[in-house]
């Protein structure tokens, strides 16, 4: 019985573990990948070697199976928490809101702006907006008030250069320096 509960309990660390190894490899962050891919590969050999000393033991064999299923739920936990990047916003609306605009900026969004026609040659606007995952929901928040006939499409980037984001970073990233 206590093998299946460490066995569960190792299953909560490691399947949360590869989600983030996952995540760091995207994006491209391969030394943190690398050492939580060591930790991982650890705690896998110690719970299968558990479970392959008595193979008749089929608690051992279903605790494996439960850890790893809430190891899933609480890995996707633990990434949302995080919410490690960055999304790319598109915001089409009718009129140009400068209004909107505006409360963005000053928001700390970096809003570009570009106009459009619609199918019936009407002027549409699109607002391309970055932001850190982790203020993804305050952006959205944002244009589900001022903007709630928006269509609005997030994605992830894949790749920055130059811009106002990139400028804030190194900004920011100085500051952090000085204070040390």
């Amino acid at each position: 019985m206590l093998d299946a509960l460490l066995i569960v309990i190792m299953q909560f660390v490691l399947v949360p573990l590869t989600t983030l190894r996952t995540i760091f490899v995207v994006k491209g962050q391969i030394q943190k990948a690398s050492m939580l891919g060591g930790v991982e590969a650890l705690i896998y050999v110690i719970s299968l070697g558990i479970i392959f000393s008595d193979l008749s033991n089929y608690l051992n064999m279903i605790a494996y199976a439960i850890g790893y299923s809430g190891g899933i739920i609480l890995g996707g936990l633990v990434e949302k928490k995080l919410a490690i990047g960055f999304r790319t916003v598109n915001v089409s609306v009718l009129d140009k809101d400068i209004e909107l605009i505006d409360m963005l900026r000053y928001e700390g969004f970096g809003v570009t702006v570009f106009e459009g026609e619609g199918r019936e040659g009407n002027k549409r606007y699109r607002l391309d907006i970055v932001v850190k995952r982790s203020r993804e929901k305050e952006l959205m928040d944002l244009l589900n008030v001022k903007a709630p006939k928006a269509f609005v499409v997030a994605y992830e980037p894949t790749g920055f250069k130059g811009g106002y984001l990139v400028k804030s970073m190194k900004k920011a990233s100085k500051q952090k320096l000085l204070k040390r």
